[in-house]
């Protein structure tokens, strides 16, 4: 089986994040790069599905050249393999530039199933599945926290707000996780070691066969018109208990409509 991961470098929840006054896009050298929390279940998710069904893994990364460190980690984790598409006419692009990238991409490395994260913690937006689904002419299961394959029959529980749904489809297939999924294993000394031998294909915007004027800032659909940074945080407030602790509480809560 053929599966590819698709894994996004965010900023580290952890660190300070902005945005660029000259175009109000995200300040990516501003903060440390991780790999997306989700895209780790993905991983996961995918070398699980490897381990009992054989084929291959593959990472696949859009963004900047410090995302070979995620793409690193992922490798460690056990994928097979990685590509990495980088170039600077990529900056900028929003979730329909970035989905129509990717499907170059899937174009040609081909794909069983594709694997990614719900959203990522930087955009959130949760379009990216759906999106890419849609311009692979394949089934979409979204919100998986279950994924069960049968042959060419893939199955997932689809979390909702009254339990969830059991879906089913053909493979070739898009599938989207939660992090209730799996526990994403670490990567041991020996997958570290092991990772650095793995082949990383780097692909532009040419190789891929991407048309530049669909991606980039330029190309986007959206863009962020103004932005102010957030307000600090107000000093809170000391309730001292002299015998009347409980009612000040209460008042307090009834002040900001909490009872």
């Amino acid at each position: 089986m053929n599966i590819v991961v698709c894994v996004k470098q965010v900023p580290d929840t952890e660190s300070p994040r902005k945005l660029k006054s000259d175009d109000n896009t995200l300040d990516r050298a501003a903060a440390d790069g991780v790999i997306n929390e989700l895209d780790e279940y993905a991983i996961e998710e995918a070398l699980l599905l490897k381990e009992a069904h054989g084929g291959e893994v593959t990472v696949l990364t859009m963004g900047p050249d410090k995302a070979t460190d995620s793409i690193r980690k992922a490798l460690a984790m056990g994928a097979d393999k990685a590509v990495h598409l980088v170039d600077d006419a990529l900056a900028g692009s929003d979730a329909l530039g970035t989905s129509y990238a990717i499907q170059q991409v899937l174009g040609r490395t081909g794909f069983d199933l594709v694997i990614l994260g719900a959203e990522s913690t930087d955009a959130r937006t949760g379009m990216l599945a759906a999106m890419l689904a849609e311009r692979l002419g394949v089934p979409q299961l979204s919100l998986a926290n279950k994924v069960e394959i049968d042959g060419s029959s893939i199955t997932v529980q689809r979390i909702t707000d009254y339990g969830y749904d059991k879906v089913e489809a053909s493979l070739p297939a898009v599938v989207s996780v939660v992090e209730k999924i799996n526990e994403p294993r670490y990567p041991s000394f020996k997958g570290i070691m092991a990772a650095k031998k793995k082949p990383v294909e780097k692909l532009g915007v040419a190789d891929a066969g991407i048309d530049a004027d669909k991606v980039g800032l330029a190309g986007a659909a959206t863009e962020v018109v103004d932005f102010a940074d957030a307000p600090p945080r107000e000093k809170g407030q000391i309730v001292t208990d002299e015998g009347d602790g409980g009612a000040k509480i209460a008042e307090f809560l009834a002040s900001k409509k909490f009872v």
